[in-house]
């Protein structure tokens, strides 16, 4: 199990001491996401002038708009991801399928071209018959 780190953030001006299992530089990275999301609000004067719940409520609502848009595409990417997978799977086992019929015809064609072999020295035997025979065929 990974250690936990501690490490100090700045978030809007003030320092704060943060813990977690992830790297030191995940955890500045997360400090700078909520600054550019405090940074974008702030351009608001309307977000300026309300109170403090307010705005964290509001801050804490893009913050989770942000996460179930990103949400949402990675499930798609995810669905996309087993789809390609089922096809693969799929088209795997029809190659083994026409690999094996491809077996299957190979042997059918050797098969074939013996008893086509054969029956072109049946021919000649009995041409050869015939002819000893003094028949014309």
């Amino acid at each position: 199990m990974q250690d936990q780190t501690t490490t100090e953030v700045l978030i809007d001006g003030r320092t704060y001491t943060i813990a977690g299992f992830e790297s030191d530089e995940y955890l500045q990275q997360v400090a700078t996401y909520i600054n550019r999301k405090l940074s974008a609000l702030k351009k608001n004067r309307d977000y300026m002038r309300l109170d403090l719940d307010t705005r964290n409520a509001l801050l804490a609502i893009n913050i989770a708009d942000d996460y179930f848009k990103e949400k949402m595409v990675a499930d798609d990417i995810r669905g996309d991801r087993e789809l390609k997978d089922k096809l693969v799977l799929d088209m795997k086992h029809e190659i083994i399928s026409r690999e094996d019929q491809i077996g299957r015809d190979e042997t059918k064609i050797r098969s074939l071209e013996k008893k086509i072999s054969e029956a072109e020295k049946k021919i000649v035997e009995l041409q050869t018959t015939l002819k000893n025979n003094g028949i014309k065929a």
